[in-house]
């Protein structure tokens, strides 16, 4: 794979980061955490992995989103206490 994305990612892996991209409250930064995939690296997959139209609907769905960034995310809901 390229733009980052580890070679050896698990197809279960693949998986897991593609359910997580598509969670509203999972932030960009707990994938890179649980897989060392920046953004461009999740993009990157998505791109790879999803049907066309899909992707479209996933960027558009994304792309400003407040919760996909942890910066911007005031949510403490979902991180683990070592974070919070």
């Amino acid at each position: 794979m390229d733009c980052g994305v580890p070679d050896q990612l698990t197809s279960r892996d693949i998986d897991r980061v593609i359910e997580m991209a598509w969670e509203d409250r999972t932030t960009f930064e707990a994938i890179e955490f649980q897989f060392g995939l920046s953004e461009a690296a999740v993009i990157s997959l998505m791109r790879s992995e999803l049907k066309s139209g899909s992707f479209r609907a996933w960027r558009k769905r994304v792309s400003g989103r407040r919760t996909k960034h942890g910066s911007t995310n005031p949510s403490n809901r979902f991180r683990a206490a070592c974070h919070k």
